[in-house]
């Protein structure tokens, strides 16, 4: 029974894997069309709010002619917003993908819909009235909400569920950036908490259909098209590892400060409803004197990947354009954080470039370089998600020298912002609200582990041709056989199947065979414990038969010999993790775990 069971569910899952990307693909496209539409949108509001025209033409905030009136507008957008979420739902507050990992990991994956409708519309209010945030977030939360909706009408599985709303949530960064690999790595990193063909599959299919979302509704171009960056010399490569630590010092900050202002507006004695009004008085106030830290600022990226950005718009925007979405975002308002961090982190980087080659004119500094390795730094630094920075600057610049510099750069600004936070701008969130995401990404225990290595010799076996007073004399004689199922035999030694303990009540002269229970499951030396555990859930018998090819057994396998060896396994891993790290989490929480049952 167990391998036709196992063929069976190979099959079954086969299926399902085919059934989640056809709805990936579908959802991705549906995605498209609305990433595209979020983005006309966001134009809209942003020449009605600063030019009183209605056009769906792309003009950032910074041409404006308001005066000191334009700190009115992000206002006005911010106090729109707050309603929105006091009225509508408080789940479009934020940037949308913290919120996924804790729908993820509480709510069975399960996103209210109306989140689909709310969260674009308060994003395109919010930064088309100048709030100094990103699409991506919003089209992010958006996508996984479409994900998980669709998850929730067609009934499928939490697990499965997950995997449509990360593939949601990651076709629209690809249909945003164009950048199909960088999506499917920010899946792996931040929301599936796993690696398996599974999930892969179905969500690799959904950020490629966004990406050709992008290219049909946007361009085939880079999203942040630059000039060649050279090849880097010995020299320069260790001077971008050393400007990448230091980014991610910085990193490590700002992902603090986001929590810190957030503290901040906790304490105010007024409604939440009213904190991105707040928050939006600076947004105006700074957009006043510094125009181009308002709105969505892709144009910014690129114009600091030129590497002929004036001093005083570096700064601005490394400086002013943080506080701005500092404050902004610690009031709870709608956007995103992956733009505002590129921002941040490519003036920083280029400022830092700058100043190396005035203190070293001979050094082989390339400043649009030095932005590229910042504004990536910084994501991989504040987000914890090494390997999405990296290539999703490939992606969205197409430099390929640029690839050894981000690689140190970014390695460099991850080692250091492990050190000096305990979770990420992406977890922190969550993390005080008692959520504890995954951090590591390691082999399932019980796929290592075999029936062979927990395999014990049946104390008590009953003939098939027995009846049931001589069963029960037989127990008697073993009681040291405690569980409730007993093994079944004809006279060759083949399995039969499982007697009840409770039957032997009846204590007739009628045979064993006629009271054996109708599911007969059985493993063999060579399963992995998944499969016992499988069967152990899905069957009543609390032992299972092991048998060798001639159907025979061999011995038997119980639940407690597969918690045994899942603990022995674990110790090992725990004892490892000791050598290396120190006195770790999970050596806390076994220890702790011993005092409890010591008491």
């Amino acid at each position: 029974m167990n391998h036709k069971k196992e063929q069976k569910f190979a099959g079954n899952m086969s299926r399902r894997v085919f059934y989640l990307s056809i709805q990936a693909c579908i959802n991705a496209l549906v995605i498209g069309f609305v990433a595209k539409g979020l983005v006309l949108l966001i134009n809209l509001i942003t020449n009605l709010s600063f030019y009183g025209r209605f056009s769906f033409g792309e003009e950032g905030p910074a041409g404006n002619q308001l005066g000191w009136l334009v700190v009115l507008v992000p206002v006005i957008g911010s106090v729109i917003v707050g309603i929105m979420a006091r009225f509508g739902s408080k789940a479009i507050r934020g940037h949308g993908i913290p919120e996924a990992m804790e729908n993820i990991i509480l709510n069975e994956s399960k996103i209210p819909p109306v989140i689909t409708l709310l969260k674009p519309i308060s994003a395109a209010i919010s930064i088309g009235t100048g709030g100094p945030f990103g699409a991506e977030g919003p089209i992010i939360a958006t996508g996984g909400a479409i994900g998980s909706f669709t998850g929730q009408v067609i009934h499928i599985s939490s697990a499965e569920r997950k995997v449509l709303l990360a593939a949601g949530a990651c076709a629209g960064m690809a249909a945003i950036f164009g950048s199909p690999l960088a999506a499917i790595l920010l899946a792996i990193e931040l929301l599936l908490f796993e690696f398996s063909p599974r999930s892969m599959i179905p969500v690799a299919i959904g950020c490629i259909t966004g990406a050709g979302m992008h290219i049909l509704l946007f361009s085939s171009h880079p999203v942040f098209a630059m000039p060649d960056i050279p090849a880097v010399s010995d020299i320069a490569l260790v001077t971008y590892v050393l400007m990448g630590a230091a980014v991610g010092v910085v990193a490590a900050y700002v992902s603090k400060s986001v929590y810190f202002v957030e503290d901040m507006f906790e304490k105010l004695p007024i409604h939440w409803m009213w904190w991105p009004a707040l928050g939006a008085v600076v947004v105006g106030v700074v957009g006043y004197y510094a125009p181009h830290t308002m709105g969505v600022g892709y144009n910014n990226i690129t114009s600091l990947l030129t590497g002929n950005v004036p001093l005083t718009l570096v700064i601005s925007l490394c400086v002013l354009k943080y506080i701005s979405w500092v404050i902004s975002l610690g009031s709870g308002t709608s956007g995103g954080t992956l733009a505002p961090l590129f921002t941040i982190g490519g003036a920083l980087g280029a400022l830092m470039g700058i100043v190396v080659q005035k203190l070293f004119p001979g050094s082989d500094i390339n400043i649009a370089t030095a932005a590229l390795i910042g504004m990536a730094a910084m994501f991989a630094g504040a987000s914890r998600a090494l390997l999405t920075a990296i290539v999703f600057s490939l992606e969205t610049t197409g430099q390929p020298h640029g690839l050894l510099p981000l690689i140190g750069a970014c390695t460099a600004a991850y080692f250091v912002s492990f050190f000096l936070m305990k979770g990420s701008i992406m977890t922190e969130k969550i993390r005080r609200r008692g959520v504890t995401a995954p951090d590591e990404y390691t082999p399932d225990v019980m796929q290592l582990i075999n029936v062979a290595s927990v395999i014990s010799r049946p104390l008590t076996m009953l003939r098939y041709d027995m009846t049931l007073v001589q069963a029960q004399q037989l127990l008697l004689q073993n009681s040291a056989y405690y569980y409730q199922y007993l093994l079944v035999t004809d006279e060759a030694g083949h399995f039969k199947g499982y007697l009840n303990r409770e039957t032997l009540i009846k204590a007739g002269q009628t045979a064993v065979h006629q009271y054996l229970e109708a599911a007969a499951p059985y493993v063999y030396a060579s399963d992995d414990i998944n499969l016992v555990t499988e069967l152990f859930d899905s069957y009543p018998p609390d032992v299972l038969a092991v048998l060798d090819e001639e159907k025979k057994i061999t011995g038997i396998v119980t639940a407690d010999a597969v918690l045994r060896a899942y603990g022995e396994r674990r110790r090992a891993d725990a004892k490892y993790h000791s050598a290396f790290y120190g006195n770790t989490r999970l050596l806390r929480l076994m220890a702790r775990g011993k005092r409890l049952l010591a008491r």
